[in-house]
């Protein structure tokens, strides 16, 4: 899967709520009410990571979860790294 060019992906961006585009991945915060609630969350975002076999770079402080999503062996963002940032959208949204 060839990594997507910066229109590509600014494109795409204008479709997801919350996302952006630095250096070679697609990054979003989420705010949780909790510390558990982020934990929670995180642990979530790792089943799906799995079942994708695509693993994002998750930062967690306190109640605030940084999600930073690339494809390594492509270089930069691809449509993998779409795909899991919806399903981790749809993740966050089931858990507020």
């Amino acid at each position: 899967m060839a990594a997507l060019s910066k229109v590509e992906i600014q494109e795409k961006l204008k479709k997801m709520d919350g996302w952006s585009h630095a250096g070679k991945a697609i990054h979003k915060k989420y705010s949780l009410k909790t510390f558990p609630g982020a934990i929670a969350l995180v642990n979530k975002i790792a089943e799906a990571a799995e079942k994708a076999s695509h693993h994002p770079d998750i930062t967690i402080n306190y109640n605030l979860l940084s999600v930073s999503i690339s494809t390594h062996s492509e270089g930069g963002v691809t449509e993998k790294d779409f795909a899991l940032a919806q399903e981790i959208d749809r993740l966050a949204a089931s858990q507020s």
